[in-house]
């Protein structure tokens, strides 16, 4: 069952005659009548808004970047359009005309949109949750958004799928050797293999191997790097702390941008599920979690720049804050764009560690990755693969993937998991009968065919030097991270390992606030900061008590 026949009375709930009216005053457009047929809003349109309906129907579909409609529902009286692309500044993921008698509606922008969400407590939740729910139902339909024409398993083709899908980007693959329709669009186009995969955005403009930040900005996801606005907060990082910074900032009127270079939730964000988490007893994976979270930002006006990498930070001019700050990014229509800000909130976490095994580098995306999503588990559906890594990130990976998996080995330098992993999940692993421990062990080398793809693994006994050879389709490599503030460019201190330190271990003499770094008016959050709890709920605690001393700053400077 899907779930727009699960839930189709919360995705299409119907307002009453006082409840329209409460929008009306919050719209504060003026109606508008469509005649029978007649387009409202098309796949593609910018700045889409909200129509609520007063009288006849809007006919609504959803549609793909080869022009594909398929039709959702009809849109009544006291009922709206729309999905989470109303909420900011991206691109219509659906189409919507109006019905056979024609129709009255009025639009609700963006603006007036979220006015509506946080002014209005019961309609708000009601809306919300619909808006919420038909981005779900676009993800899960699989015709919708945008299409990749490629392999399925080619590693540009794995890298653009799990960008969108992290982001919450509805799309397709058609793979030219068992799809006619992509075949004739490759010979149409007369692509060559190396320009492979074609990426069709829902507007039908077509990108050619494009990268993620090529592909980020055809959709609109970097919208905000162009306003050249001045914001009282930058968020460097959509991980846990980042987007719990840019919720409480928004919530309380600050004007907020949040910048990521890969994707929502940062590492947490690649978790199949997390079960220690407080309020969610059954679990719930990482991805949810940040969408959620995103989902927040976005309510209370927060702007989200992804895929943007952030270059380096100019310190300020030293005034009573220390700002503003200068941060220069690249991403925008011109490849770069220099974003300006009161304050700065370091929460760029840790980048996956690179083991020291020759040329794995040219294994990465064809058959050896750092995460473990729904796309790596099809991948290697049926296949024998071997995973490295102790810590609870580890242990999530792999209860998520043996089930997928005819074996999976878990590879492990130390002496045990007990040191580094949750009872929880140890448990759970010795009862997989599928998964094979190996201890005192790590990965000397990699085999594979000339096109990159893996084949083959070394395994090194650390205590006698022994080796032997394990034939593998696929190596998860989960052995850490390493702080990512190379952009920081010694801009504020940091401790030996690379950590952000803050509050007194800043040094100098000064009076910081817990979450200062250095340099007055920057802060650290989260996994990023020397001597923070590596757990989300530590990581959301911190983005949430950095605003009160954020406004501390603020209040300085006024």
């Amino acid at each position: 069952m899907t779930v727009i026949d699960a839930r189709r009375r919360q995705m299409f709930p119907t307002l009453t005659a006082g409840q329209m009216e409460t929008v009306r005053r919050f719209a504060g457009s003026e109606a508008r009548r469509f005649a029978p047929g007649e387009r409202v809003y098309a796949v593609g349109d910018r700045h889409p808004p909200a129509w609520f309906v007063l009288d006849g129907a809007i006919e609504t579909s959803r549609g793909n970047g080869l022009g594909h409609q398929t039709a959702i529902a009809p849109v009544g009286p006291g009922q709206f359009t729309g999905e989470l692309s109303q909420l900011g500044d991206r691109p219509s993921l659906a189409a919507g005309t109006a019905g056979p008698d024609g129709c009255e509606a009025f639009p609700c922008d963006a603006a007036h949109l979220r006015a509506l969400l946080i002014g209005s407590a019961e309609i708000g939740e009601t809306v919300m949750r619909a808006l919420i729910l038909r981005r779900v139902g676009l993800l899960e339909a699989g015709d919708a958004g945008s299409v990749l024409v490629g392999r399925a398993d080619a590693p540009d083709v794995v890298r653009l799928q799990g960008f969108l899908l992290r982001n919450g980007h509805p799309c397709s693959v058609l793979d030219p050797d068992r799809d006619a329709e992509a075949r004739a669009l490759v010979e149409r186009a007369a692509v060559r293999e190396d320009d492979l995969p074609l990426m069709i955005c829902p507007d039908g403009t077509t990108l050619r191997r494009p990268t993620n930040a090529q592909a980020g900005f055809a959709l609109g996801m970097t919208a905000g790097l162009e306003s050249g606005k001045l914001y009282d907060v930058a968020v460097v990082g959509a991980g846990p702390a980042g987007l719990a910074t840019a919720v409480y900032a928004a919530s309380e009127g600050l004007s907020v941008l949040v910048l990521d270079s890969r994707a929502i939730g940062g590492q947490a964000g690649a978790s199949a599920r997390i079960e220690n988490y407080l309020g969610f007893p059954t679990g719930i994976s990482g991805q949810a979690l940040a969408g959620r979270a995103f989902n927040q930002a976005q309510k209370f006006g927060a702007d989200i720049a992804i895929p943007v990498e952030v270059g380096e930070i100019d310190c300020g001019t030293g005034g009573p804050g220390g700002g503003p700050f200068r941060i220069l990014c690249e991403g925008g229509r011109d490849g770069g764009s220099v974003v300006q800000a009161r304050t700065v909130v370091v929460a760029s976490g840790a980048r996956y560690r690179r083991p020291d095994i020759a040329e794995v580098e040219r294994f990465e995306g064809a058959g050896a990755s750092y995460w473990a999503s729904p796309i790596e588990a099809k991948l290697c559906a049926g296949q024998t693969v071997a995973l490295v890594g102790g810590g609870n990130s580890a242990g999530q990976a792999v209860v998520f993937l043996a089930p997928h998996v005819e074996t999976l080995h878990l590879i492990v330098r130390g002496g045990g998991l007990e040191l580094s992993m949750s009872r929880y999940l140890i448990d759970r692993i010795m009862a997989l009968p599928n998964v094979v421990l190996h201890t005192g062990t790590e990965v000397a080398a990699m085999e594979g065919d000339r096109a990159g793809t893996l084949s083959a693994v070394t395994l090194r006994d650390r205590g006698t030097n022994a080796e032997r050879r394990l034939p593998v389709g696929h190596l998860f490599l989960f052995i850490g991270a390493d702080p990512h503030t190379e952009w920081l460019n010694d801009c504020v201190a940091l401790d030996r390992k690379g950590f952000v330190l803050t509050g007194a271990e800043a040094g100098d003499g000064a009076s910081r606030l817990p979450l200062e770094t250095s340099r007055p008016g920057i802060f650290a959050v989260g996994d990023v900061r020397a001597g923070s709890t590596k757990r989300v709920a530590a990581a959301v605690g911190e983005g949430a008590a950095v605003v009160a001393q954020i406004h501390g700053v603020l209040a300085r400077e006024r």
